[in-house]
């Protein structure tokens, strides 16, 4: 695209620009997902979540854009004059009428360029514009496809373009200035951050939505569904994940459990590595840190089981839920140090707390 005299180059496929094109996307699929997520699993903490994740990305957003705002709102607008070379109406079912205008613009101390943009018009002031005609426009030095058509110029621009005549059409050869349609790699890749986005979120929270009906099979044909009557637990090991679902009357709480489960994760003698890890009454969960993923990641081996029934117990008899119905243990260590949070729903609401990788609790989050 020609670029006129004095105007800085275009910035449509800047890496910032394409970066802020797929961090909103990712939001926008974390949002989805969350909701859909959390819906599912009955989770309000995730669902709220997936309702408060667009409007603080969006707080940040129009924090981030106040300074380059505040610097265009500076810049003073030039006043020219500029011959209609075309105009069309593109629709419109109001009394304005959006119309896409075709200008050359004659700016006093520079030279003509040529420049598309579209402009509400009114029904009554419609015929006022016309192929050849005269308009006084206003449009600011840095950014010349943002022309705008002065419909109530000053007396003086007012008298110019009224005495104003042009033999033939200025600026022939004249730079070409319009707004910079949305490109393809912009739209590649808003979609790819979208699909990462709702991708994680379904990563991380996949052991939620085994634990909600684990005879369902969600993981597929591979998974075994443990028949009504056995008492023995059930084991799934993959590359990429594992579980192991206890039959009736038995619970994870019970002494030797919880780590006979974990024993069976081992591979080749050597313990794997998690990603995340949760506990409920009868499901355990694990999702295994994929090799070349720089997050930490944690020894399942290394949590502090022995503290978890109590921290069960505190959490279900302390934090105001009266008739708890569910309890839930997580752990995970995408960065920092481990953390470990016992969530408890009830009818009175969800409740939570938090310890560190000793088992000492550090957050108390009761029903509000």
């Amino acid at each position: 695209m020609p670029t006129a005299p004095g105007a800085p180059p275009s910035t449509h496929h800047t890496p910032v620009r394409l970066a802020r094109g797929f961090l909103t996307g990712a939001v926008a699929g974390a949002s989805l997902a969350a909701l859909v997520v959390g819906t599912i699993v009955e989770s309000v903490p995730l669902f709220v979540t997936g309702l408060a994740l667009p409007l603080v990305y969006g707080a940040l957003l129009f924090l981030a854009g106040a300074p380059r705002r505040a610097r265009e709102a500076a810049v003073v607008p030039r006043t020219a004059l500029a011959v209609i070379v075309t105009l069309e109406a593109v629709g419109g079912e109001s009394s304005d009428v959006p119309v896409r205008f075709g200008l050359t613009v004659v700016p006093d101390d520079g030279a003509p360029f040529r420049v598309e943009f579209t402009q509400d018009v009114n029904l009554v002031e419609l015929p006022d514009y016309r192929p050849r005609g005269v308009v006084v426009v206003q449009y600011p030095p840095d950014r010349p496809w943002q022309v705008r058509i002065v419909k109530r110029p000053t007396p003086e621009w007012a008298d110019r373009a009224a005495s104003a005549r042009f033999d033939a059409v200025p600026g022939a050869g004249a730079a070409r200035w319009a707004e910079p349609p949305e490109g393809r790699a912009d739209g590649l890749v808003a979609l790819l951050g979208l699909l990462v986005g709702a991708l994680a979120v379904i990563l991380l929270f996949r052991a939620d939505l085994f634990g909600t009906d684990p005879s369902s099979g969600r993981d597929g044909a591979t998974e075994p569904r443990p028949s009504a009557s056995s008492t023995a637990p059930t084991t799934v090991v993959s590359s990429a994940s594992g579980t192991v679902s206890l039959g009736p009357g038995r619970s994870f709480l019970d002494k030797g459990e919880l780590a006979r489960a974990l024993g069976s994760f081992t591979e080749g003698g050597r313990a794997r590595r998690a990603l995340t890890l949760v506990v409920q009454e009868r499901m355990l969960t694990v999702v295994f840190l994929p090799s070349g993923t720089p997050a930490p990641g944690f020894a399942p081996g290394a949590l502090p089981r022995d503290r978890f029934p109590a921290l069960v117990e505190e959490a279900t008899t302390t934090l105001g839920v009266r008739s708890p119905q569910t309890w839930q243990i997580t752990a995970d260590r995408l960065t920092g140090s481990l953390v470990v949070r016992v969530v408890v729903t009830g009818p009175d609401g969800v409740a939570s707390l938090e310890t560190n990788g000793q088992g000492e609790v550090v957050r108390r989050a009761p029903v509000r």
